[in-house]
């Protein structure tokens, strides 16, 4: 079904080889048409933020779901000695000055986290992560629901009769 693709759609490939990415033979045309309802529904569901997350490789904007879907889990963590590494790693990653995956933040969340980075709270990174989910519910979530990436994948699986893309 994906053979003759563009390089642009590569991604959708690896999407659906389920022993490399973990999707199993349960991605449904419901799943995939909720996406469409609400961002909420997107990031919250099951493939939705690794869908997304490739869709923005080819936006060369992935370092916003990547840092969103850390601070989700960031704030999962109980041990202060975990926080702190992890909160470390974070802001090398994405938000000091010359940082590899640097996010669009304003300079009060930038500033706030630099402030509270020696002993980081749970919710030392909230701020930053509302205005990067806002990044992307205004910018990329429109522009994903357009692609050809999530036409495609919802046509696959109209005319596979609500089956799964991987047999």
């Amino acid at each position: 079904m994906f053979r003759r693709m563009s390089s642009n759609t590569c991604w959708l490939c690896k999407i659906f080889r389920a022993e490399e990415n973990g999707i199993s033979s349960k991605l449904s045309l419901e799943e995939v048409l909720q996406w469409s309802q609400s961002f909420e529904k997107l990031v919250t569901s099951k493939y939705g933020p690794m869908i997304y997350k490739a869709y923005l490789k080819t936006e060369h904007s992935n370092e916003n779901i990547e840092f969103w879907l850390a601070c989700e889990a960031y704030k999962k963590i109980t041990s202060q000695r975990k926080r702190i590494s992890v909160a470390k790693k974070l802001f090398t990653s994405y938000i000091q000055p010359q940082a590899p995956n640097k996010i669009n933040i304003d300079s009060p969340a930038r500033k706030a986290i630099i402030r509270n980075i020696q002993e980081p709270t749970q919710s030392c990174f909230d701020e930053a992560q509302k205005i990067i989910y806002m990044h992307m519910e205004r910018d990329s979530y429109p522009r994903f629901l357009e692609s050809k990436f999530y036409q495609k994948l919802k046509h696959s699986l109209q005319t596979n009769g609500n089956n799964s893309v991987v047999n």
